[in-house]
């Protein structure tokens, strides 16, 4: 559908929240769908730094039920987990039946950041892009859905974001120096990215690529584009009616006895 642009191009601003809203009462669906229907689905989300990952992931997350919708951020493996098969720190958190989970970025890490900062030997790369397609075929063939995107930002609107980061001491946190690092070697990671592509975008498990320099576009098409994904029906409980409150006659111990967080606003 044809959007209302800003003087800048942009989507107009009540117009994506509008359109955002819509979208996230499906997802809400969809949520509902899946838990009573016993599905499992796992959504992966890749890309460069500051492509977009993380706020796509909390629109889809804003009216979801985390005990249905669950997001997975691993952090660096452990020394024990280093010695394990590469996968095996990722199958534990994958879906149960009645479940959606978005990976933050996944088992892909070894294609990306492992390989470009050499986190890696050769030989467990190559193994990887070998083994990596067998491994979500035994996914799919258990009857999960996975979905994998790859957000795409140009080296401009990565530079912008970053120094965005820089200026503002909220967001400071997101930049780490593996980003800053990774900033430098934008030439490796993409002859990382287009080898990982040439291995792993497969019929039965795609990478769909989501052009990410206009953030309010790359999350309602992603989005879209996962409510698509799984075929659903409406289901959720029509609007309940609130019960009257029952005669109190019970006398509640008196405020001085509890202690306030101060009136500071």
């Amino acid at each position: 559908m044809a959007a209302p642009l800003n003087n800048r191009g942009q989507i107009q601003k009540a117009w994506y929240e509008a359109e955002l809203e819509r979208l996230q009462r499906e997802l809400v669906k969809l949520q509902e769908w899946v838990r009573s229907e016993g599905l499992r689905v796992c959504v992966v989300f890749e890309g460069r730094d500051a492509a977009g990952k993380g706020g796509v992931i909390k629109r889809i997350t804003e009216h979801t039920n985390p005990r249905v919708v669950r997001v997975v951020a691993l952090g660096i493996p452990t020394e024990r987990e280093r010695t394990q098969w590469y996968f095996q720190r990722y199958v534990p958190h994958l879906p149960a039946a009645g479940e959606i989970v978005l990976f933050d970025r996944s088992w892909y890490n070894r294609a990306g950041v492992e390989r470009v900062m050499g986190f890696c030997t050769d030989a467990e790369y190559q193994e990887f892009l070998r083994a990596c397609p067998e491994f979500e075929i035994m996914l799919i063939n258990s009857g999960m859905v996975l979905v994998k995107y790859w957000f795409s930002v140009s080296d401009r609107e990565q530079e912008r974001r970053f120094q965005e980061r820089i200026d503002n001491p909220a967001k400071r946190w997101k930049l780490s120096p593996m980003d800053l690092e990774a900033r430098s070697r934008w030439v490796e990671y993409s002859r990382a990215k287009d080898t990982m592509l040439e291995h792993t975008d497969t019929d039965r498990s795609p990478w769909w690529v989501v052009n990410a320099d206009d953030k309010r576009r790359a999350r309602l098409n992603c989005i879209a584009h996962l409510l698509d994904q799984v075929e659903y029906d409406d289901i959720t409980s029509a609007p309940l009616e609130l019960p009257p409150r029952p005669p109190d006659d019970y006398t509640r111990p008196p405020l001085s006895a509890q202690r306030f967080v101060p009136d500071r606003y």
